[in-house]
């Protein structure tokens, strides 16, 4: 009796600030057989923006190193610095800034 576990990337989304969904399935199989199945979203948005003790700001862009090609592609596509600083001007509108 063989249990494996593999992922699947079933498909993408952004939203109106380029923030990338990566939705993904994760599958059991018995003996070939798959026997349960679930599904995830990975959340990817174009940089990080923090506001510090003394109120400056840190903004780093987000590493993409470790995602497939596919989504890396996307985000490189997606993510200009036009949106970057857009997404960084939200951010600090969020956080009261």
């Amino acid at each position: 009796m063989a249990i494996t576990k593999t992922e699947e990337i079933n498909g993408y989304q952004l939203d109106n600030m380029k923030v990338v969904f990566v939705n993904i399935d994760t599958i059991i199989k018995e003996d070939g057989t798959e026997i349960s199945r679930s599904r995830s979203r990975r959340v990817l948005a174009p940089n990080s923006t923090d506001k510090n003790a003394d109120g400056s700001w840190t903004s780093t862009d987000t590493d993409i190193s470790g995602e497939i090609t596919e989504v890396q592609a996307i985000c490189n596509a997606v993510w200009t610095d036009d949106v970057k600083a857009a997404y960084i001007a939200q951010c600090k509108t969020n956080l009261g800034g």
